[in-house]
């Protein structure tokens, strides 16, 4: 997919980039202009494969049927033992690692293309939390039936055939939810408070925390406050607390707290800006108190978070912003 990546050092549609880091953009050729797109590696573009830090404007779904080598997700690394399938959510960060004979389906799409399903925007990100999941038998099967059904239903462009993925895709989706997180790398979902009331699907709570937690997954997500975030959505400051509250049992305020320390892990470790520039990207004015928050939040001071290199096998600090109320 030509013209769909912004390369190291050209910044983000021409403009000199933030972060220094490639951007890559969703573009889908005519006439089958969809939000949507799958193919093979060789097919979807070099960038498929990409081995340096990256990050995307849209939902990957990475079927791996053959390969050996590794694959980082933000602060993750996983072993490639095929079949696999990964889910990498906007913002992230990802890249291949010592990858060879790598072989599998990229599936392609933004927020947009989930109109019939908007509730899968919320699984879709809780599921990029743990990212790499290893399929068992069973799950193979499903899942390589279902994949090669979204790649001839998008070759075939007949009548009907958009409304065809989305149902294909929500039940991917779904299925996928319902496997078990690679023991290695699980990421504890939060449990709520003891007497924090859970809000019914698809109701109003729960509609508002999904797009809370689709703008802090969002480019500047890191630089939201509650306030902000509220006007975004708009609802009151107090609604917004009370529904979050109900569906997470944690406050606007501590995802918005979570949300900085992991993009600030990001840009420590995936990119070479100074600590004075990541505490900026992250909605620091003063890197004195960035620098102070983060070791409070981490345990760790950023100069010694990044010559660590992080933990990137086992970083639990990362939990998931997802509810014990959100629809799976």
């Amino acid at each position: 997919m030509r013209g769909t990546t912004v390369l190291p050092g050209e910044g983000n549609n021409g403009e000199p980039g933030e972060d220094g880091m490639p951007t890559h953009r969703l573009q889908v050729p005519m006439p089958n202009a969809l939000p949507f797109a799958i193919g093979t590696f060789d097919t979807i573009g070099p960038m498929s494969r990409a081995s340096f830090p990256h990050r995307h404007t849209f939902h990957e779904i990475v079927h791996v049927t053959g390969g050996t080598g590794g694959h980082v997700v933000d602060l993750n690394r996983f072993t490639l033992r095929p079949p696999n399938l990964c889910f990498i959510a906007p913002g992230q960060v990802h890249q291949w690692e010592n990858v060879t004979g790598l072989e599998g389906q990229v599936i392609l799409f933004t927020d947009d293309f989930l109109v019939d399903h908007p509730a899968d925007r919320y699984v879709l990100r809780t599921l990029a939390r743990r990212s790499w999941l290893d399929l068992p038998e069973d799950a193979a099967r499903w899942t390589g039936r279902l994949v090669a059904d979204l790649d001839g239903e998008y070759r075939s462009g007949a009548h009907g055939f958009q409304s065809v993925l989305r149902a294909l895709l929500h039940v991917l989706v779904v299925r996928a939810a319902r496997l078990p997180a690679p023991r290695a790398a699980a990421i504890p979902l939060a449990p709520p408070h003891a007497d924090a009331p859970v809000a019914p699907p698809h109701s109003r709570p729960v509609s508002v925390t999904e797009d809370f937690v689709t703008l802090l997954g969002s480019a500047e997500g890191a630089l939201q406050s509650v306030r902000s975030s509220a006007e975004r959505l708009g609802v009151s400051v107090s609604y917004l607390s009370e529904a979050v509250k109900a569906c997470t049992g944690r406050t606007p305020g501590e995802l918005i707290r979570q949300t900085r320390v992991h993009e600030a892990k990001r840009l420590l470790l995936r990119t070479e800006l100074s600590v004075r520039q990541v505490a900026g990207r992250v909605g620091f004015g003063d890197p004195a108190y960035f620098c102070r928050f983060f070791r409070r939040e981490t345990g760790a001071s950023p100069g010694s978070f990044r010559r660590g290199g992080g933990d990137i096998h086992h970083d639990h600090r990362l939990e998931s912003i997802a509810g014990p109320s959100s629809p799976a």
